[in-house]
């Protein structure tokens, strides 16, 4: 009878073993970087983090290079509860919640501590309109200030960009601040990018130095102009429905290690950032082209009229008073 016990209480306890294993929480986490990009890397840092916090209860199994999707495919999926977590950018939040747009205007910050100081407040109080579309912002890591690159001509000025093709994302702000300088704005996914420059499709595009070469937008440019027109910022971003599933205990874990990831990962990016031209330099494919920016924001400013309704004139006012 003893041994009976003994044996049915072994049972039990590997049954319980295998439940606590079964319990643990697991969340997709997709977006559209190489895992070589700095918020490819935020992604996996964040990853390791709630790992650790969490003491292995939660798991984020990160899918880089639009394998879940496109940047709308992702947001979509994090509203409907379909895709656990997402990093992407506020152009294309911007079509969900238009203020979030603000942040790709040209020009808009001084330089990176300006930014970060601006997405840490007024960045978080803009994304709480997002819960009640289905989405949680956890803060912002960023993809980084974007210039602009080419294969017809050098861009020294505004009117070197006449006429081309240029790539831009689904976004009204990229496609004013782009016809503003004279050139043709073709919105397109990340994903279909390469070859639509490698076949003439585009004549050219604008991404963060990270993504011209962890994509290795140089072996199919010629030129890349340092124009520095806008910055990108990149939210962390969770599905509601899945935020109300987790007890306070792993909603805390989760925007603990977003928090920390993110502070990483800014610095990661600034760090690699030069050594990204560097890089992209050495291959000798693609002339990199230092420009007078001021001709560039003289040329870009018909799109805060054009736009200051719908990312609200108010709030570019209290971003320019964060100077």
């Amino acid at each position: 009878m003893k041994k009976r016990f003994l044996f049915l209480k072994a049972i039990a306890f590997s049954l319980a073993l295998s439940g606590s294993a079964v319990a643990a929480t697991v969340l997709k986490l997709g977006h559209i970087a190489e895992s070589t990009n700095p918020y490819g890397m935020g992604a996996d840092h964040f990853a390791e983090l709630v790992k650790e916090k969490s003491k292995g209860d939660i798991e984020v199994k990160v899918f880089p290079s639009s394998q879940l999707g496109t940047q709308k495919e992702l947001i979509e999926g994090v509203i409907y509860g379909t895709i656990d977590m997402t990093l992407t950018g506020t152009a294309e939040l911007g079509t969900f919640q238009p203020q979030m747009a603000i942040f790709d205007m040209p020009f808009l910050f001084k330089d990176r501590a300006h930014a970060y100081k601006t997405l840490d407040s007024i960045g978080m109080e803009l994304g709480k309109p997002l819960e009640a579309k289905g989405i949680k912002l956890l803060g912002y890591m960023e993809n980084g200030i974007r210039h602009m690159t080419n294969n017809v001509r050098p861009i020294k000025t505004p009117s070197d960009m006449k006429g081309l093709k240029i790539r831009v994302m689904n976004n009204k702000v990229y496609v004013e601040m782009i016809k503003a300088l004279g050139a043709s704005p073709t919105p397109m996914a990340l994903a279909e990018l390469y070859s639509a420059m490698q076949t003439g499709v585009v004549d050219g595009q604008e991404n963060p130095s990270a993504h011209i070469y962890t994509k290795r937008f140089y072996e199919v440019q010629k030129y890349a102009s340092l124009t520095g027109h806008a910055y990108a910022p990149e939210p962390i971003l969770i599905s509601m429905a899945i935020w109300k599933k987790l007890t306070p205990e792993q909603q805390a874990i989760i925007q603990s290690a977003a928090t920390e990831s993110i502070a990483w990962q800014r610095k990661k990016s600034e760090e690699e950032d030069s050594g990204f031209w560097d890089k992209i330099r050495a291959t000798g494919k693609m002339e990199v082209i230092e420009v007078d920016r001021k001709p560039f924001i003289e040329a870009t400013q018909s799109v805060y009229k054009e736009l200051a309704k719908t990312v609200g004139q108010e709030n570019v006012d209290k971003i320019k008073a964060l100077e």
